[in-house]
């Protein structure tokens, strides 16, 4: 099972890789950053098949995929 790390601080809320994940593993939290932004968080982890679509597609590089 692949795990994502995701940066908080340096999220800006885009949600490219909530949309670009295939497997639907992530979603825009309802929790903010300390720049009042809303972060991406993974809410299905089980589900995460390592593809790495959510970290190439991040612009602020704030996603780190491991497997």
């Amino acid at each position: 099972m692949a795990r994502v790390e995701i940066y908080t601080e340096a999220c800006k809320s885009c949600s490219y890789c909530v949309i670009s994940c295939p497997k639907k593993t992530l979603e825009i939290s309802e929790k903010v950053n300390s720049k009042g932004y809303l972060y991406a968080e993974q809410v299905r982890p089980e589900d995460c098949i390592g593809c790495m679509m959510c970290a190439q597609i991040c612009p602020d590089a704030a996603i780190e995929v491991w497997r």
